[in-house]
């Protein structure tokens, strides 16, 4: 069968990633979808079980770092667009091996470009996918996609870097780049380590919420579906060599955060819901938000459709009917990992 155009997608296997691989194979049956992912412990092969028969999409089991694997990607087949997502992204894991969060997220990126752009099929678009935590913490400053670079963990300064190598081959090459910076992104079959699958989990189990700290951190919720559009959205009318932050005003506060998940999963009454929380030691360094304005991306047309009330209530919905989806994502995963425990809120 012949395609109209073949995309590459990196960390496909991923949260976001599986959601981006299903909306693209099914959305466009003439376009070739190819996922490039390490199956690292946070990535399930069930997450793209619909998907897997389908013959427009194809899986490959790589690590993004292996120069002559990507490098052999890029020469046998016609890459038109790469959607680069494969990361690790867990804060509190990044201070304890930095350097695998430096090979992952800078010498994985380098490795990407350097293939794209000598490829002898030059691809149209080159999205880098990243994090408003490159911003570093705000306490009144809103950021725009001009506001400085102040990464404060060693996740979000592996990040940063990486955005500077996309931006290397747009300044030297006139490569087409596209760089979005996302807030916290959310939605069913997301890993344990985050906040919210974190809370639902522990909270199935009938385990307390651990909060971290006792600082006001709040966070800037997205639904996976809306963050998805946006990536569609950048892809077909996003102006190369720009960055796109994609927002929400939908901003949480960690406290309350729990409180409501607790009402919802355990459905006990607001003078029991303290019973559920547990406070414990605080990560070593904490950002207490990152507000974003995204007027950029909104002129292309993007909105947030949905609500914070309708996104989690299906997020809520999935783990309830899905208590096992994690159960066997790695071999040492017997009580679904220590993260549960200490796991960032980001």
């Amino acid at each position: 069968m012949d395609f109209n155009r073949t995309v590459l997608v990196t960390g496909g296997s991923g949260f976001i990633g599986s959601h981006l691989v299903c909306s693209l194979v099914y959305r466009h049956p003439d376009w070739r979808i190819i996922n490039l992912d390490n199956l690292d412990y946070c990535c399930s092969t069930r997450s793209l079980e619909s998907v897997e028969d389908r013959a427009n999409y194809t899986f490959i089991r790589g690590d993004v770092c292996n120069s002559r694997l990507v490098n052999h990607i890029f020469s046998t087949e016609n890459i038109d667009v790469i959607f680069h997502l494969a990361a690790k992204t867990h804060v509190e894991s990044s201070f304890e091996t930095p350097s695998s969060f430096q090979r992952v997220n800078i010498d994985g990126t380098r490795v990407l470009l350097g293939a794209a752009h000598q490829a002898r099929h030059q691809p149209q678009r080159f999205i880098y996918v990243s994090t408003d935590e490159v911003y570093g913490a705000s306490l009144d400053e809103v950021f725009d996609e001009s506001s400085p670079l102040r990464p404060s963990n060693p996740y979000s300064a592996t990040k940063a870097a990486a955005e500077f190598l996309v931006r290397s081959y747009w300044d030297k090459y006139k490569f087409p780049i596209i760089i979005t910076r996302s807030n916290n992104i959310y939605g069913p079959r997301q890993y344990t380590e985050k906040v919210i699958p974190r809370f639902l989990t522990l909270l199935q189990m009938n385990k307390r919420c651990t909060i971290q700290g006792t600082l006001p951190k709040s966070r800037h919720f997205l639904f996976v579906d809306d963050a998805i559009n946006a990536f569609r959205l950048v892809l077909e009318k996003g102006i190369v060599g720009e960055i796109y932050n994609v927002g929400t005003s939908c901003e949480i506060p960690i406290m309350q955060l729990a409180r409501e998940l607790v009402k919802m999963v355990k459905n006990v009454p607001d003078s029991e819901v303290n019973d559920w929380l547990e406070f414990v030691p605080d990560r070593p360094q904490v950002d207490l938000r990152y507000p974003i304005t995204c007027e950029k991306l909104q002129q292309l047309g993007w909105r947030a459709d949905v609500s914070w009330a309708e996104g989690i209530r299906q997020t809520v919905k999935w783990y309830q009917d899905n208590p096992d989806f994690w159960s066997d994502a790695s071999e040492d995963q017997g009580q679904i990992r220590v993260q549960l425990e200490k796991a960032t809120n980001k």
